[in-house]
């Protein structure tokens, strides 16, 4: 099935990927020209291939579509995703996989401020580099960066899981530096293989929530 969304326009795309119909087809997209709202909430099995970049809320609310964007993202990308796979083949803009619940995002570029923000449960494996304020609240889930991370990485943070191979400008409040044990090592490389990233789960270091903020003490009243 091929849309062109030069003619088309995105709702009629939108529209086909909520119908039970796209169960299990092949969908290609011509001439996105960064709009908003690309494969917005699509809800059965099916491959999207998206021929260009772009705009706001791609793949956001994806239920169980392999999404693929052949260019850049804007912000929002693959927001309250909930299941599915969706991978970027160039960058990222703010805030991608805020409040995202399951499946896999994939950035083989970098990914911009605030990667994962508010995460819930969504694995998102970063090719490149990720900006500041990335992983903020982050509630469950694993963010693994395979090139750098910028300044408060991780502020208050909860029981995600984030893994950096490069350097990190600086942590946010209650995020620390963890042990990287053979259950990291074995969970990260899942990871690596499922993004299709050849990289050394070694390499890595693991960071996590210190557990201060969990309840209110009285010592720590200044980083609340």
């Amino acid at each position: 099935m091929k849309f062109d969304l030069a003619g088309q326009g995105i709702r009629h795309l939108n529209r086909y990927l909520h119908e039970p119909e796209s169960q299990g087809a092949e969908v290609e997209v011509d001439n996105p020209s960064g709009s908003h709202n690309i494969a917005v909430g699509a809800l059965h099995n099916c491959q999207v291939l998206v021929n260009g970049h772009v705009g706001y809320y791609c793949a956001a609310m994806n239920q169980h579509a392999e999404i693929t964007v052949r260019g850049n993202a804007g912000p929002g990308l693959a927001e309250n995703m909930m299941s599915g796979t969706v991978r970027i083949m160039g960058n990222a803009s703010q805030y991608c996989g805020a409040t995202a619940h399951g499946g896999l995002l994939i950035i083989e570029g970098n990914a911009s401020s605030r990667c994962g923000i508010s995460l819930k449960g969504l694995d998102i494996v970063v090719a490149g580099s990720i900006g500041h304020m990335s992983a903020f609240m982050a509630q469950t889930g694993r963010l693994v960066v395979c090139g750098d991370a910028a300044e408060s990485m991780g502020d208050s943070i909860y029981e995600a899981r984030i893994y950096v191979r490069g350097k990190v400008a600086s942590l946010g409040t209650d995020c620390i530096e963890k042990p990287m044990g053979d259950e990291h090592i074995q969970e990260l490389r899942k990871l690596l293989e499922r993004a299709g990233l050849d990289y050394a789960a070694g390499a890595f270091k693991r960071y996590g929530s210190a557990r201060r903020l969990y309840n209110f003490d009285v010592d720590n009243a200044s980083l609340y």
